[in-house]
């Protein structure tokens, strides 16, 4: 028996000793790919991943105002000790990852404090004056950013920095004009539902503490002496409108509206039906400022430059042509952003062009990924904010997947050096055709992630859209943008116009072309930041490293992609207000309850997966009975819901009803066993609920219990004023499309 038992232990010994066999033969190898990674210098991008990492922290997690000079210190202790780590590169890493976190926390508090301004906490009408610091034309009205003077009797301590409102008269306003007019404002609304998009914290960055309306009669007076920086972007903001106006004038239509976009980043002129028909083509992106406009317009400023100066004999053979073009190349993208209106895609493409450009002046290469690292520390400083958007995450995700396949791309497969002119042209034909193809359907991959997460939405017949268009924005619609805002002032930009209005409408044209195809736009169903984080982290360890490590992100992308296939489908959401909710039918599809303001209903349809319009949800019929004191409905298994309007309801539905909703609060004697009143509502934000037979799951909007400063205070606070109006719903922007 001794033997056996001795056999025994040494058996499981010597297999307890395989794994360590198996761990040390991967050993050596990585630890030779990490020596590799070393000496290519690919380890410095993870600095500018650890500092994301480290605003990501801050944004998750902070609760309050952190001390600043706190994640400072922790920052330079780190980066002081790894100057003393010698030849210990774990350490060392670890050392300045640490650091470079700290420093990324630092960045998003100081960001926070920087841009502190009052938020509105409560609906108020009353008189407001101020200065149109920028004004985006629509189809109809106007939509204002005013820089707030007063605000009815509202104490300058609680008084917006800047306030957007939007107006339907035909009043002639322009930036930098003053204005008196009563305002119906109310607080930036939150997120729709829980893990969806937060315009209030997106408007907090902005400076902007209240949205609406203006309603009555609108007074244009002088401005009272304000400030330079103000007069400076209302004029700037204006001459944009007037260049906007004259480009959509020169073709007309909505080509017309497209070009100005294309240019001057005004998109308010842009049609419903033409929106939905670039983003089923999957070019929307040509239409928002951002790296695409950026490094086109650089690249035809830099060949025209070097072209017009390689013509001179003198100059081609003692001037450094190519570095001057690229000085040149600098300083037009940088007019050209601010033309734009600085808007914040526009400023971080503009810092990723300027080093890519920049790098030229020092020769080294202009794309490479530590350039692109470089762009994301000095766009994450400045905006840390950024960091949470899909135009950030879409834009460096893009260029990152395009440089790490840079060398699968570049259609080397059909050189031809020794065939010939018909051969190599036909050679050269192809290399455009497989690097345009390649190139989107890199850049799609990469961006998919990010944009399946903010916009629930996939267009399945993106690639064929942006290899279709890209051509003609390339060679037609960018040079003529760069050549027409260059005759703009000696008046002779018109035919430049028109040239580009027959480019942009050819571009139309196929874009509603693809948007007729059948399933065209696929709407899936949201799914949660830990698959999304699963999935940027597949991204980049499938592009930073240039060595096998590579093959270790399959191992996140495969995690990422089985969290994302199995989204969690709630069974009822209910607005932030309590006026309405959809509750999912026996079919398995939501239905209305109440009246849900029509965006809110329209994000949850999207989160749910399901493609029907707000509208036609709200046309059809209801899922369940109402009246004058309130709805009642139904779940799949029996248990009653009960929306009440009317107070004179509560006693009944309190009694009957397993879930009940209300716009007002409920008594304290309500029986019912889920309560989603004013009271709870307004301090967790919208609510979804997953009801299953153990019972009921339910999440809010804000149900982590923080405060951050961009979310107003709950009722009972000393910020909320008595005799607060009922919040009317505002319509949320979307988070602009900017993959490249």
């Amino acid at each position: 028996m001794q033997r056996i038992g001795a056999g025994t232990a040494g058996g499981v010994a010597a297999l307890a000793r395989v794994p360590n066999r198996a761990l040390a033969d991967l050993r050596g190898p990585f630890l030779r790919a990490l020596a590799r990674e070393a000496e290519q210098r690919r380890l410095f991008p993870w600095l500018a991943v650890a500092f994301g990492a480290g605003i990501l922290v801050f944004f998750a997690a902070a609760d309050g105002r952190p001390w600043l000079p706190a994640p400072l210190g922790a920052g330079a202790a780190c980066l002081a000790l790894a100057t003393r780590m010698g030849a210990r590169p774990w350490s060392l890493a670890l050392a300045l990852g640490c650091g470079f976190a700290c420093l990324g926390f630092a960045a998003a508090a100081w960001r926070v404090e920087r841009v502190a301004a009052p938020v509105l906490s409560r609906t108020v009408v009353a008189p407001l004056t101020g200065v149109i610091e920028s004004l985006d034309e629509r189809e109809e009205g106007a939509r204002l950013i005013v820089r707030v003077e007063t605000l009815g009797t509202l104490p300058r301590e609680t008084l917006p920095l800047r306030v957007r409102v939007s107006y339907r008269k035909a009043t002639p306003l322009k930036p930098g004009d003053g204005l008196s007019a009563t305002a119906r404002l109310l607080p930036p609304p939150e997120a729709a539902r829980p893990g969806g998009y937060d315009f209030a914290r997106d408007a907090y960055f902005q400076g902007i503490g209240a949205v609406g309306s203006l309603v009555g009669t609108i007074t244009v007076r002088p401005a009272s002496d304000p400030p330079l920086s103000l007069r400076l972007a209302a004029a700037l903001d204006d001459a944009r409108n007037a260049l906007t106006r004259r480009i959509a004038d020169g073709y007309g239509g909505q080509p017309g509206a497209v070009a100005a976009a294309l240019v001057t980043g005004k998109r308010g002129l842009i049609g419903g039906p033409a929106n939905d028909a670039l983003r089923a083509a999957g070019i929307y992106h040509v239409v928002s400022i951002s790296g695409l406009h950026m490094v086109l317009a650089a690249g035809v400023v830099f060949w025209i430059i070097r072209a017009a100066l390689a013509l001179a004999p003198r100059c081609a053979v003692f001037w450094p042509v190519k570095k001057i073009a690229a000085a040149c190349a600098m300083v037009s993208v940088s007019a050209y952003c601010a033309f734009s209106g600085w808007d914040i895609a526009a400023e971080r493409s503009l810092v990723m062009t300027l080093i890519m450009v920049g790098a030229i002046l020092v020769d080294r290469p202009a794309l490479s990924m530590r350039n692109l690292a470089l762009a994301a520390l000095i766009g994450l400083a400045r905006e840390p904010e950024a960091l949470l958007g899909p135009s950030f995450q879409m834009s460096f995700g893009a260029v990152a997947g395009l440089i790490a396949c840079a060398r699968l791309i570049d259609g080397r497969l059909f050189a031809m050096p020794g065939a010939g002119r018909l051969a190599r042209g036909a050679g050269f034909v192809a290399r455009g055709i497989v690097a345009t193809l390649a190139t989107t359907l890199v850049a799609q991959i990469a961006t998919a992630p990010f944009a399946t997460y903010h916009f629930q939405t996939v267009q399945p017949f993106g690639v064929l859209g942006n290899a279709l268009t890209l051509p003609l924005v390339s060679l037609v619609v960018m040079p003529c943008a760069v050549l027409g805002t260059l005759a703009y002032p000696f008046a002779l930009d018109r035919p430049i116009w028109w040239i580009m209005g027959q480019a942009v409408a050819g571009m139309l044209a196929i874009s509603e072309w693809i948007a007729g195809f059948e399933r065209s736009v696929i709407v899936v169903p949201a799914f949660g930041t830990g698959a999304l984080l699963l999935l940027a982290s597949a991204l980049l360890l499938g592009t930073l490293p240039v060595t096998g490590l590579r093959r270790i992100a399959l191992v996140p992308a495969l995690a990422g992609l089985a969290f994302a296939a199995f989204p969690d489908r709630q069974s009822l959401y209910v607005d932030r207000q309590g006026t309405g909710a959809a509750l999912r039918g026996a079919d398995g599809r939501l239905a209305v309850l109440g009246k849900p303001p029509a965006f809110e209903l329209e994000q949850w349809l999207k989160a749910d997966g399901d493609g029907r319009r707000a509208a036609v949800l709200l046309a059809a019929s209801p899922a369940g009975r109402c009246d004058r004191l309130g709805c009642a409905a139904s779940l799949p298994d029996g248990r009653a819901i009960a929306l009440v309007r009317d107070a004179r309801a509560f006693p009944e539905d309190c009694a009957r009803a397993a879930i009940l909703i209300s716009a007002l609060t409920a008594p304290p004697n309500c029986a019912a066993p889920v309560i989603i009143d004013r009271r709870r509502l307004s301090a967790f934000g919208a609510a979804a609920l997953r009801v299953e037979p153990g019972g009921v799951t339910e999440s809010y909007a804000r149900a982590d219990g923080r405060a951050p400063p961009w979310r107003t205070p709950p009722p009972g606070t000393a910020a909320r004023a008595a005799g607060a109006e009922e919040p009317v719903p505002e319509p949320e922007p979307e988070p602009s499309h900017a993959p490249f």
